[in-house]
């Protein structure tokens, strides 16, 4: 198969390293929007290196891994899209709703492939937990508690973190969007969220110009309500959830990756996924595989485009929602 990568940061690389695991005869074609000067990829096993739109059709992908700034990506995936080519777009799938729709509506007409990588999807604890509430084990679900929090300069020790996407607004960087991972599976596990409500701020001396701290209040079509805490300021990593149901709860803890089941029939608490070591990547690998088995019309793309579409609308109606002090409906 013949695939485009645009861009090669630390999500770029683990894309391409994942592919030649999978794919090892896959015709790579890089594809950098940036100046040559910082740039690897003559040391990657990649077949060809672009810096021009250009060039990067003269390859003739087949598909793309566009893991560019996300303010680059609709505006990269309008020129791919119309050009036939099967659509991955990293998390965001944007900072702004402008021509996002349009993007929807191309695939949709072209008959492309559009996923969005909210890899948490392929990660066997939360999909354990998700089976959990299908399978009624809690009940109804009331509410849902969601937290994520990482100092931002430990994300990548390596580099300058004033440099970073995170860092800059205008790259589509800050927490709410950067750390929208638990809007989207939040919504996986309850459903449609109906109203926002949320308080934002630059909270600490990182030097930064967003956002690096987000508490989000969530209320569900049907009934539920949510609380998401986003940071980029704890100095001890932790990723959880607790779902409160009318028949018993659901927790998750990200770093020791164990699910918890408490029975109202028992009274009890018992091991759904007990705390062992996981590869990281491994989820990485099954949404790589998920979205070539949909470009192979093997399978429909989960997180759609339009599920995308939905978690940016609602990581927007949080931003929003901060700077007008009301509840923002979605």
């Amino acid at each position: 198969m013949r695939i485009l990568i645009v861009g090669l940061g630390s999500i770029g690389r683990r894309h391409l390293a994942n592919l030649r695991k999978i794919d090892p005869s896959a015709q790579i074609t890089v594809w950098h929007q940036t100046p040559k000067s910082n740039h690897v990829s003559e040391f990657l096993p990649v077949d060809r290196v672009v810096y021009r739109v250009e060039d990067a059709l003269v390859a003739k992908p087949e598909a793309a891994l566009i893991a560019s700034p996300a303010s680059l990506h609709v505006e990269t995936a309008l020129v791919l899209a119309r050009q036939g080519v099967h659509l991955f777009i990293e998390k965001p799938l944007s900072n702004s709703l402008k021509g996002v729709e349009e993007l929807l509506q191309l695939c949709r007409q072209q008959k492309l492939v559009l996923m969005v990588g909210y890899n948490f999807r392929f990660y066997p604890p939360l999909r354990i937990v998700r089976q959990a509430i299908l399978e009624n084990l809690i009940g109804r679900p009331l509410s849902i508690r969601a937290e994520v929090g990482e100092y931002l300069p430990d994300w990548r020790p390596t580099q300058d973190y004033r440099q970073g996407v995170s860092a800059q607004r205008a790259l589509g960087g800050g927490a709410v969007l950067e750390l929208s991972h638990e809007l989207d599976y939040v919504r996986w596990l309850i459903g449609e969220v109906e109203t926002v409500s949320a308080q934002v701020g630059r909270l600490s001396d990182l030097e930064i110009d967003v956002e690096d701290t987000a508490e989000i209040v969530l209320r569900f079509r049907n009934g539920g309500i949510g609380n998401v805490h986003l940071d980029m300021v704890q100095r001890d990593k932790t990723r959880t959830c607790r779902i409160i149901g009318t028949e018993g709860v659901l927790t998750w803890d990200g770093m020791s990756h164990r699910v918890q089941l408490f029975s109202a029939a028992t009274h009890a608490w018992s091991d759904l996924h007990p705390a062992r070591v996981i590869e990281r990547d491994d989820m990485y690998v099954a949404e790589l595989r998920h979205f070539l088995d949909c470009v192979a019309g093997q399978s429909i793309p989960t997180p759609s485009g339009e599920d995308g579409k939905r978690v940016l609308q609602i990581a927007l109606a949080a931003l929003q929602s901060s700077k007008e002090g009301k509840a923002v409906e979605v």
